[in-house]
């Protein structure tokens, strides 16, 4: 079977990921993932830090990017646990699963002068599902500053094994996307004029493009514009719909409320209804124009508590086609998801700690209480 026929039959998500090295995660292991995930704990546990985590590793499989994430990012000391004193490289095992069995990606990046990251090991591996034996580690060349699994993912032998397994993990890796919706300040790129052509394929990670992206929806994808417009209404009741219009190849968002011929700009709209906005299109976006894996941080900043549910249930639906990874502080938003979806994070000497729950140890507990409330009772840890 061709590498592209494989990617395009077998759906792969991120099973367990073992970090050891990477700013306060200095050994942290978590396995069973599922379709949803959401990080919970108390501010500076290390949510972001794990989210930022699969940023680096989409930038190390694009040309460039690694260095840009190193240097957007204090440095590569900063991104090493207590330093490059205290620890010289970061590693990582990656797990991703499909329908024929188990992907592993294994890497080590050590600090190299002038503060940057050099490659000294890569490693692939498969395992098929009903195989009960580990299949050995298959060692990648050394490259230093590029990774070696994207000269094997572009082998142009693809009945290779090898090839195979690498296009997987570079397919799935590579598209990880953290998505910030936060910024509404008077520079945000929600309130900028944006070039149709080359903005409107897929949402950028800082929502800003969403005038681009809302257009093509109205003309390619009515349905589903208009699905994204009645959600927006449940929590903004006065919501009329969008009124972008197209000038000289650029637009702009707007909207109209119910009553009021007035269109309102970006800059007029409140903080929680833009981020609201960007939250409701991302969710509910076709398949085509979203990333394999989405990770969230704090996707209920600023929402109010109806906007914050409807959020959680977004994202539980979009979990049968992509899978989505979260990092909140919200217990409405825990409440939306099952207690072995939910990931605690602790703080414990300058390290993250991770811990994970199995439902039959807290059935008694869920007869009466959702999973926000025990969390926010202390029953799940990660409070200050």
């Amino acid at each position: 079977m061709a590498v592209t026929e494989t990617l395009q039959s077998q759906r792969a998500t991120i099973e367990s990921v073992h970090i050891r090295g990477f700013r306060s995660v200095a050994d942290v292991n978590l396995t069973n993932l599922g379709h949803s995930v959401v990080l919970i704990g108390a501010n500076g546990s290390g949510k972001s830090n794990l989210i930022r985590f699969f940023e680096m590793v989409s930038c190390m499989f694009q040309a460039g990017r690694l260095d840009e994430f190193v240097e957007w990012h204090g440095g590569a000391d900063d991104q090493l646990f207590g330093g490059k004193s205290t620890t010289t490289a970061i590693e990582a095992e990656i797990r991703l699963r499909t329908s024929t069995g188990r992907n592993d990606y294994s890497f080590a990046l050590a600090y190299a002068h002038p503060d940057r990251f050099d490659f000294v090991r890569e490693a692939i591996r498969f395992n098929k599902d009903r195989s009960e034996a580990t299949a050995p580690w298959q060692r990648l060349e050394n490259r230093h500053q590029e990774a070696a699994i994207l000269v094997q993912a572009n082998n142009p032998d693809a009945q290779s094994d090898n090839s195979t397994t690498a296009s997987i993990i570079v397919d799935l890796l590579k598209s990880c996307t953290v998505f910030d919706l936060h910024d509404t300040s008077n520079t945000s790129a929600f309130k900028k004029e944006w070039e149709i052509d080359g903005n409107s394929r897929m949402l950028r990670s800082d929502g800003g493009n969403l005038a681009a992206v809302l257009y093509r929806l109205e003309r390619e994808d009515l349905r589903r514009y208009e699905w994204i417009c009645s959600q927006i209404n449940r929590v903004l009741p006065t919501f009329d719909g969008f009124t972008i219009s197209e000038r000289k190849g650029r637009v702009q968002l707007a909207w109209k409320a119910i009553g009021h011929t007035k269109t309102i700009g970006a800059d007029l709209t409140s903080d929680g209804s833009l981020r609201f906005f960007a939250m409701a299109t991302l969710l509910n976006l076709p398949a085509e124009m979203l990333p394999k894996v989405l990770l969230i941080d704090q996707p209920e900043l600023g929402l109010h508590p109806v906007a914050i549910s409807l959020v959680g249930g977004m994202i539980k639906s979009l979990s049968t086609e992509r899978q989505v990874i979260v990092a909140t502080q919200s217990p409405l938003l825990v409440d939306e998801f099952r207690i072995d979806e939910i990931i605690v994070l602790n703080l414990q000497n300058g390290r993250t700690e991770a811990q994970a729950f199995d439902p039959n140890a807290y059935q008694a507990w869920l007869t009466e209480y959702t999973t926000g409330e025990l969390w926010q009772k202390n029953l799940l840890g990660g409070l200050p």
